[in-house]
């Protein structure tokens, strides 16, 4: 092993002697011949820590000398009863790992040093555990991220400064995201997802979280400068923080007071900066000590920066030390290849192996379960017997209850899921699609499957950090979709909770789920949409129809596709039929009837439970319906009076009494007149004093009326070329008062159950709608004009301007 900085020989017991580059001074590079492989090492402020290949862990303490200067003692062997798998030290604390996931901290400003189980884990396989100076981090072997110590900063993540936690506390606010990684620093704490998100919290007044400023934060926060950017490893110094991706770039951010951002300068830095000097040379590893960093490349050369004052830089003083350059190895070593590299404090080290040896990539997977749950679904299926029942259900319930462990599964190969981002969710749903449907065939699975489901959804984080925690909303509409096309339930309860959950989210998460569904193929989008349909369908044909939290919460979805729908482009749309339910006639008058009942706030009405709020649900034929329905209801308002013994003090009709030869006219003369709200009453019209009213007549005079306004004669309108549309005159030549009556008749016509002929195009109805016209509907009223503006728009400006140019 090679060992540079502070005291960096002492402590260790070594077998012979140990050469050195420097050998009267000390101040170079030392080869250690320990006589036994080094797997893990770490420093901390007063402490240094070691595991041997073995499984046997050592501790170094650091203390102070008489002359006031600091001296590491020798190495002293930790008595566990499991082999130690990994070591972190904070200032004066080692905790350690071990191979079964047990988690041991050793206090060592009290001797002897005798680790003390954390009880806490007891039951909670840990995967990994990083330091900072007076905090811990744990991330459990299923994905969950757990903080104890000091939290003066935040460091704990828990949301708000205190003295701190002697016990470790879950962190609920990544409890959804697939963490695969952690790291701690001085104050400061990192998580990595599996796709590459880095999330921060604690100190940043360095900027050493590179959030683009120095405010601490309490929460675990996502770091912006880092997406896309395929993020493997993180290493933590005191003040500064050292990124790695899988490409092999090196990221920096935090303070640059030594140069331990290799930036070529000593300025702090808010945000992720590449370290240009080291672009191209596929790093393999990084590590950070106090105020320096190392990068391993190639397995053959180890490139430093930072503080150089205890000579953990091992190369020259004379040498910049804010530039990446070559750790000076001694030269009698022959062709050592480097398999790991430890940065703590103020030294460093480099263990080296055989070509035989596997080398120990930043890059690898870690120790987190990668729940393949396509493999775990044909082993429960094919095994589910009385013997491996137990151990089934344990691993069914420690998958489906876990939304980070569902987050985690299905995700596309190839790397390609660590482009995961708002507008891309990573998943392979075919993948997904396949493995559920062999689920959901074995009752006694399924069954195990279902409760664990139900036990996790009132559980998920409302307001998730990350994009990657809302995967679990995706997959679960494709377990559902399995669930109604390979099973016969008719049983909505998990559709009903699914939905809830779905609209707790906040507008920003629906944002995204709703741009991932945009992003689906047609027959993907249309495979989401029955979902929630046939679940609605199930409840709206029993009897009586449950107007429960569930079943809005059900509608609220579809509405929130629909949404989503409207956004896509025209090819990739569905059509609005594919929203439409099938509402019982007799369901319909219901609701008319709650809805009417509401409006005019006679009763204490429960509110209806698809009009007003979910119209996208109805056909044309159920909109007509609905309409001639409430106009009834609104009409008999009138009778109302008479059956509670009141009077009206005119007729309760709306009473139009007109000439024949001046129709228009007297029309609009007298609905000018009437107020608005006798509009809705039911209408008489009489003819030329005629003292009889029936149907006919009120038809007639709806032809007659429109019949007039619609022609040229009466100067309201404008025709295209072909006299078969009409527009709106750009100048108003009339009163505008008539356009306004205009709009009046065309609402009795439809109150009182008339068909007119309206001949204009179809961009009135869209500009009604709120719907953005096209250069086609142009070319509907049109044809001459909208051609040019076609060809137009298909040219550039210069091209144009060449065009018509003499």
């Amino acid at each position: 092993m090679f060992a540079w900085g502070e005291d960096c020989q002492r402590g260790f017991w070594v077998k012979g002697d140990c050469n050195t580059t420097n050998a009267t001074t000390g101040d170079g590079v030392h080869r250690l011949n320990l006589g036994y492989h080094v797997t893990d090492l770490s420093a901390g402020h007063n402490v240094l820590a070691f595991v041997k290949s073995n499984g046997n862990a050592f501790i170094m303490r650091t203390n102070e000398s008489r002359d006031g200067g600091r001296v590491r003692g020798k190495q002293r062997f930790v008595k566990c009863k499991e082999k130690i798998e990994a070591v972190s030290c904070g200032d004066d604390v080692v905790t350690l790992l071990s191979e079964r996931g047990s988690l041991l901290c050793v206090d060592t400003t009290q001797a002897p040093y005798t680790p003390r189980m954390l009880e806490a884990f007891s039951n909670i396989p840990v995967a990994q555990v990083a330091c900072g100076s007076q905090h811990s981090v744990a991330l459990s072997k299923d994905g969950q991220v757990y903080t104890w110590g000091l939290n003066s900063r935040g460091q704990l993540g828990v949301g708000k400064r205190n003295s701190g936690a002697s016990s470790p506390q879950h962190l609920r606010s990544l409890s959804a995201i697939p963490v695969v990684r952690i790291a701690a620093g001085g104050e400061q704490s990192f998580a990595l997802s599996v796709s590459g998100g880095v999330f921060g919290w604690g100190r940043n007044d360095f900027g050493q979280l590179g959030l683009g400023d120095a405010k601490d934060r309490q929460t675990p926060t996502l770091i912006p400068g880092l997406n896309l950017k395929k993020t493997s490893y993180i290493s933590c110094g005191k003040d500064h923080t050292a990124i790695l991706t899988k490409d092999g770039v090196v990221f920096t951010f935090g303070s640059g007071q030594y140069g331990q951002l290799g930036h070529n300068s000593l300025r702090n830095e808010l945000r992720p900066r590449l370290v240009a000097e080291l672009w191209g040379a596929k790093v393999s590893m990084i590590a950070c000590g106090r105020h320096h960093t190392l990068a391993l490349i190639d397995v053959k050369r180890v490139y430093s920066f930072g503080c150089r004052e205890q000579g953990q830089l091992g190369r020259e003083e004379k040498s910049h030390p804010s530039v990446p350059l070559p750790v000076q190895l001694p030269q009698d070593t022959g062709d050592p290849k480097i398999t790991t590299i430890f940065a703590g404090e103020n030294c460093s080290f480099a263990t080296c192996s055989s070509d035989e040896e596997v080398h120990r990539d930043s890059n690898a997977d870690s120790n987190i379960i990668r729940r393949c749950l396509e493999g775990m679904i044909d082993k429960w299926t094919s095994e589910c017997n009385s013997k491996s029942w137990k151990k089934i259900k344990q691993d069914i319930w420690r998958t489906f209850s876990s939304a980070s462990c569902l987050n985690n599964s299905f995700l596309e190969q190839s790397g390609k899921h660590l482009q995961t981002s708002p507008k891309y969710h990573g998943l392979n749903l075919k993948m997904a699609r396949l493995s559920f449907k062999k689920l959901v065939k074995n009752d006694k699975v399924w069954e195990e499957v279902e409760a664990a489901i139900f036990h996790l959804l009132p559980l998920l984080d409302t307001n998730p950090v990350g994009v990657e925690g809302l995967r679990i909303y995706v997959l679960l509409n494709e377990l559902l979709h399995v669930i109604q096309k390979h099973t016969r339930q008719q049983n909505t309860k998990l559709a009903e909770a699914v939905a809830a959950a779905v609209t707790k989210l906040p507008a920003k998460s629906l944002q995204i789920i709703g741009d991932w569904w945009s992003s689906l193929s047609p027959s993907t989008m249309v495979r989401f949409v029955k979902v929630w349909k046939k679940a609605l369908a199930v409840i709206l044909s029993s009897r009586p129809v449950r107007r429960n939290s569930g079943v809005r919460s059900l509608l609220q979805v579809l509405q929130y596709m629909h949404n989503v729908n409207s956004r896509v482009a025209e090819s990739q749309k569905l059509p609005e039929s594919d929203f439409h339910l099938l509402l019982d006639f007799n369901f319909l008058i219901e609701d008319v009837e709650l809805w009417y009942l509401r409006s005019q706030r006679m009763f204490e009405a429960p509110e209806p439970l698809v009009l007003c709020n979910f119209p996208i649900v109805l056909d044309l034929q159920a909109k007509i319906q609905v309409f001639y329905m409430n106009a009834e209801f609104t009409k008999g308002q009138s009778f109302l009076f008479l059956i509670l013994g009141l009077s009206f003090p005119v007729s309760p009709n709306l009473e139009l009494d007109l000439r024949r030869a001046s129709l228009l006219e007297d029309t609009f003369k007298q609905l000018a007149a009437t107020h608005h709200k006798d509009y809705k009453r039911p209408l008489d019209v009489f003819l030329d004093e005629n003292p009889e009213s029936d149907n006919v007549y009120v038809k007639d005079f709806f032809y007659e009326v429109f019949h007039e306004m619609m022609s040229s004669e009466s100067g309201m309108f404008v025709f295209n070329d072909s006299e078969t549309l009409a527009w709106f005159p750009s100048r108003v030549p009339q009163e505008v008062q008539r356009f306004y009556l205009f709009g009046v008749l065309c609402g009795l016509a439809l109150y009182n159950q008339v068909i007119v002929h309206l001949p204009f195009p179809l961009v009135l109805f869209k500009k009604l709608l709120g719907v953005k016209p096209s250069v086609e509907d142009m070319m509907e009223f049109s044809p001459s004009v909208g051609k040019q503006v076609k060809i137009n728009l298909n040219h550039t400006d210069l091209d144009f301007y060449m065009i018509k140019s003499p």
